[in-house]
């Protein structure tokens, strides 16, 4: 059966889809495209497929293996049976774009779009190639049907003049920090900017630490030295810091200079390991509490909002000062073992005494130590027993994705 690599979405909706084992898993509804700034064809982010019951759910693009002229297939057969909710920033082709007017630029002449036509390209990706739009007819019949690309019509495009940061803000207040920066990808310099500008201090953190490395410096370089100062401090302190090591040592030491002591202090100290090393992956900020603390204590603590899912699924307990580097390390303790204890116990009496990682383990032997005791975050400790941090998976991972990798994201 021959693969498509180009299909008018209205003829991919109702293809029966099938997982690998060639077992049914539902029809396509529609496509779901993020609009983008200018004449740049939209992405194609997934589909809308229809499964038992009527149920509606999405399915990211990253998982079609092809498109055949009677059936999409799979890559996989896990999917997520979420109901699908469309988000900030995302169109249904079907449901939207259709019967929208336009502008055929080449002669300035109305239009309606009947049907657009989806592309895969070199990287693999799928975009909004072209469009049907028909003009107008006598009497109010359709007119003439012309094929034409995506930049040779005005009106669909998200609009750049006279569209205020304030406006792209609202349109992407319910995005996660990883689809906002992604976002803001699409935005052209000047746009990125703007809306970079007129995000508070601890969203703009939150969105840094999911942008590429050269996408972070060159937002951190529109902002005046306080202010990106300010947002240093909001990023968690192995982020700041991986950050500042990519500046020149005169902007490192400039903006370290500008930040609250107690937050440079922990970034310094992050500063002095290599990247690929236990200590360069590492946050000096895990939950440490003292041998005294119970477990209500603890549980009270990695319910905190800010914590991520890895920080909180362990708490280390430490002698003062508690913290890091700090007094004499003594154990951890999973969230799992505290959830099974009485609330009243104390901590230090239900410690797990696994062996914490050297900062200056490297990478090689900080992925086999996460798969040999299938953790999803571990200590480490210095010399002088003293706890100094603790590597998440997360951090893990980044370290072994290539450096592109967060360019290639994709939802889902």
């Amino acid at each position: 059966m021959t693969t498509v690599t180009r299909a008018y979405v209205s003829r991919v909706a109702g293809l029966t889809v099938f997982d690998p084992d060639g077992d049914r898993v539902g029809k396509v509804r529609d496509a779901v495209v993020a609009l983008r700034v200018g004449t740049a064809p939209p992405r194609v982010l997934g589909l809308v497929l229809e499964v038992v019951a009527r149920r509606r759910i999405f399915l990211p693009m990253g998982r079609v293996t092809r498109i055949d002229a009677g059936a999409v297939v799979l890559s996989t057969g896990t999917l997520s049976l979420r109901h699908f909710e469309q988000r900030a920033g995302e169109t249904l082709v079907l449901g939207e774009l259709l019967d929208r007017r336009v502008t055929l630029l080449e002669d300035d002449r109305p239009g309606v779009v009947v049907d657009a036509s989806m592309e895969q390209t070199r990287t693999g990706d799928w975009a909004l190639t072209r469009l049907a739009v028909a003009e107008p007819g006598r009497f109010g019949r359709r007119g003439q049907l012309r094929q034409v690309a995506w930049d040779e019509v005005g009106g669909l495009a998200l609009q750049e003049a006279g569209q205020s940061a304030e406006a792209l803000l609202a349109a992407y207040r319910e995005l996660k920090p990883a689809d906002l920066a992604h976002a803001l990808q699409e935005l052209p310099d000047k746009r990125r900017f703007e809306v970079a500008a007129d995000l508070d201090d601890e969203r703009l953190a939150d969105v840094l630490g999911e942008l590429p490395e050269a996408e972070q410096i060159t937002i951190l370089g529109t902002l005046d030295d306080d202010r990106a100062a300010d947002v240093l401090e909001e990023m968690d302190p192995d982020d700041a810091a991986d950050l500042l090591n990519e500046l020149p040592n005169v902007d490192r030491h400039r903006l370290l200079s500008l930040m609250e002591p107690d937050e440079a202090k922990s970034v310094r100290q992050l500063l002095e390991y290599s990247e690929d090393t236990a200590g360069g992956m590492m946050t000096s900020e895990p939950v440490i509490l003292a041998p005294d603390a119970t477990i209500a204590e603890a549980l009270a603590r990695v319910r905190a909002e800010e914590l991520t899912p890895s920080l909180a699924s362990q708490v280390y307990v430490c002698r003062p000062p508690s913290a890091t580097p700090t007094g004499r390390y003594l154990g951890l303790a999973h969230i799992q073992r505290l959830l099974r204890e009485p609330p009243f116990t104390l901590v230090s009496g239900v410690l797990d005494d696994l062996e914490p990682l050297r900062p200056e383990a490297p990478l090689a032997e900080v992925t086999r130590y996460f798969a040999t005791y299938n953790l999803v975050a571990a200590p480490v400790v210095d010399g002088a027993g003293r706890l100094l941090g603790a590597v998440t998976v997360d951090d893990v991972m980044d370290a072994l994705l290539p450096d592109d990798w967060r360019d290639r994201a994709r939802r889902g």
